[in-house]
């Protein structure tokens, strides 16, 4: 199915290619400036850390419906050898191989294309077997600390976790905002709790990824309008899965990832950080989420703690 006319009005209006210059590869990243970085720092007041990421196991949070992002398998290559000869120092060492988007993770610019174009016009075929991501890869986004806010839309609704059919609207997350009592502001990082991940948490493995709430197509307008440096949610996703239009697959990526430049995160666990603002009253942290820089990588794993 074509993209349709409504897909490409909001591209137009959220397009920031050329915004800091022909050859940027990181997009909204670069609204990440020292300055706010330091007023990020002021958000820290007790210390508290909140860890944000699920455990990387094999039987971890993919089903099989992503072909070939698979969860983590984790071998042992060396289980307290002697290396230097008997009675020295042994050591155990391990080795892993995985989806890089398998658990919590970023999902790069170079991650989705669409009519043929990754981000500030980069032609989708760069992106090769054989030497992945030319541009854009994930090791571009060399550091991602910033002021994040959570925008609570589970509990600004009333709800423990959103149903599986809603599509978070602009209005979902206005509403969140001002429970929160913290305008978003350019440079921020915004995390979206759904409560999906509940199910996860819970062993529903299946029920977790489909059907799922996600982001709806008027959102990255939302976003764009604040100057939003980055997103990530609390689902497989990201975005309403099934789509909100039939047989249009993933256009909240597209938007994001393609025009706008902003990387996205899934699978990012916020219920524990759901609690812990709620408790103290405060839903802005100070929020390291680099992602492991894999070259020409089209995502990465990421451990982000929230730092309150």
């Amino acid at each position: 199915m074509p993209l349709p006319p409504e897909f490409h009005d909001i591209a137009q209006r959220v397009n920031n290619w050329g915004r800091w210059g022909a050859d940027d590869e990181i997009g909204t990243l670069n609204l990440i400036t020292d300055a706010v970085v330091r007023d990020a720092a002021a958000a820290v007041r007790t210390g508290r850390r909140v860890p944000l990421a699920v455990a990387l196991r094999q039987d971890g949070i993919q089903t099989g419906m992503i072909p070939g992002r698979v969860n983590p398998l984790h071998t042992m290559v060396a289980v307290n050898a002697e290396v230097f000869g008997p009675g020295t120092v042994a050591t155990s060492d391990d080795a892993v191989t995985m989806g890089l988007q398998a658990g919590t993770h970023w999902d790069g610019l170079a991650h989705v294309s669409h009519s043929g174009t990754l981000y500030n016009g980069r032609p989708a075929t760069s992106v090769t077997a054989h030497d992945r991501a030319a541009f854009s890869g994930i090791h571009t986004a060399r550091h991602i600390v910033s002021r994040g806010v959570l925008l609570d839309v589970a509990r600004a609704r009333g709800a423990d976790r959103l149903s599986e059919g809603h599509a978070v609207t602009p209005e979902d997350l206005t509403a969140a905002e001002e429970l929160a009592q913290v305008p978003v502001r350019p440079g921020d990082i915004v995390l979206v709790r759904t409560g999906q991940i509940q199910r996860y948490l819970a062993g529903e493995r299946e029920a977790y990824a489909y059907p799922s709430p996600g982001l709806s197509l008027r959102t990255p307008e939302w976003f764009h309008a604040r100057d939003v440096a980055a997103v990530a949610n609390d689902t497989l996703t990201f975005e309403i899965f099934p789509p909100e239009i039939d047989d249009l697959w993933l256009p909240v990526h597209a938007l994001d990832l393609v025009e706008m430049g902003m990387p996205q995160g899934q699978n990012w666990n916020l219920e524990e950080l759901s609690a812990a603002c709620a408790e103290e009253g405060r839903y802005a942290f100070l929020l390291s989420a680099t992602p492991e820089p894999f070259t020409g990588g089209t995502g990465a794993p990421v451990a982000p703690v929230a730092i309150l």
